[in-house]
């Protein structure tokens, strides 16, 4: 999943099974689900929500919410803002992916194409609009032009492990236990 990190599993997988690879391979958040279920990926850090149905989740932890802005926007000032305090900004994402937002813009929104993180960030670096996003894809799209501000009342974004049901063989659960924090030496109780 673009913007997680999860070095220190695969760090903790190689101490305990160093003969076993584990192999980490980027997916985008909306093909998440599809790779699992077409056996492309075995499990995957993932944004909620997905199918609790067809999947086992296990909670990692919630990114916070951070507007990226350009460098020289009021909002740098602040240590953290609220989405009212943004509500006269061009929001340059689709406004469902930041929920409460249609409630308080006042600004007339232009019409904005789809874009990846990548490119509406670009376009916040021009001078052009904001967006809200995961810290971590803030991190992951830094650039010397842009700066983010934690939103305190933004939408968390919460990150899980996630499997498929049919998918709980004795490999996957050493993974799960190397997640959950279990050393060599721990018990699975």
């Amino acid at each position: 999943m673009p913007g997680a990190t999860p070095d220190k599993w695969a760090a903790r997988w190689r101490e305990q099974f160093p003969r076993v690879p584990l192999q980490l391979v980027p997916i985008p958040v909306d093909a998440q689900e599809q790779a699992l279920a077409a056996g492309e990926i075995d499990m995957c850090v993932a944004r909620l929500p997905v199918d609790r149905d067809r999947h086992h989740v296990i909670a990692l932890y919630d990114e916070v919410p951070v507007v990226v802005v350009p460098r020289e926007h009021p909002a740098t000032a602040y240590d953290e803002i609220t989405l009212a305090d943004l509500a006269d900004e061009q929001l340059v994402q689709d406004p469902a992916d930041v929920p409460g937002w249609s409630e308080l813009a006042t600004a007339d929104r232009l019409a904005w194409p789809p874009m990846t993180t990548a490119e509406a960030i670009e376009v916040v670096a021009s001078g052009t609009g904001i967006v809200i996003v995961p810290m971590s894809l803030a991190r992951l799209h830094h650039r010397k032009d842009v700066a983010y501000v934690p939103v305190t009342d933004g939408p968390v974004s919460s990150v899980a492990l996630v499997w498929l049901r049919d998918r709980d063989d004795d490999w996957t659960q050493r993974l799960v236990g190397v997640v959950r924090g279990r050393t060599a030496r721990s018990s699975r109780s």
